[in-house]
């Protein structure tokens, strides 16, 4: 394995390596106008990509809005009924409330006639008592 190692090693130095080298010396030169603009659409590029990024956060933002006032509005309407039906049974409790007390005062008006009555039916009987013991 030692030897596998050492010739791997040899042989990799042994290869010669070369490097690429620019022999021509050629760039390509731009005239000043050109340049310039070239810079200023740069700069303009650089500028929209900012905007782009800031108009992205912006509609993020914006619809994380449109969540919240969607379960605001969510929360509203269900309060709605919620009160709704609260409304609706204490009107039904209202109703069955009046109902008894018209009973009661049903009753009541019946309870006093028989009470009438019977104080009266005491009263004839104690004079009858009374003209029949004579």
């Amino acid at each position: 394995m030692k030897k596998l190692m050492l010739l791997i090693l040899l042989m990799v130095m042994s290869l010669k390596g070369f490097s690429q080298k620019d022999t021509n010396n050629t760039s390509i030169q731009l005239q000043k106008p050109i340049v310039r603009l070239v810079i200023k659409d740069l700069i303009k590029g650089d500028g929209f990509g900012e905007e782009l990024l800031l108009k992205d956060s912006k509609i993020t933002l914006l619809k994380q809005k449109i969540v919240l006032k969607d379960s605001v509005i969510s929360n509203l309407n269900t309060q709605i009924l919620n009160f709704s039906n609260i409304l609706d049974n204490k009107n039904t409790q209202s109703k069955i409330s009046k109902q008894l007390s018209d009973r009661l005062n049903a009753d009541l008006k019946k309870q006093q006639l028989k009470t009438k009555l019977m104080s009266g039916a005491g009263l004839i009987a104690v004079l009858g008592v009374l003209v029949l013991a004579k």
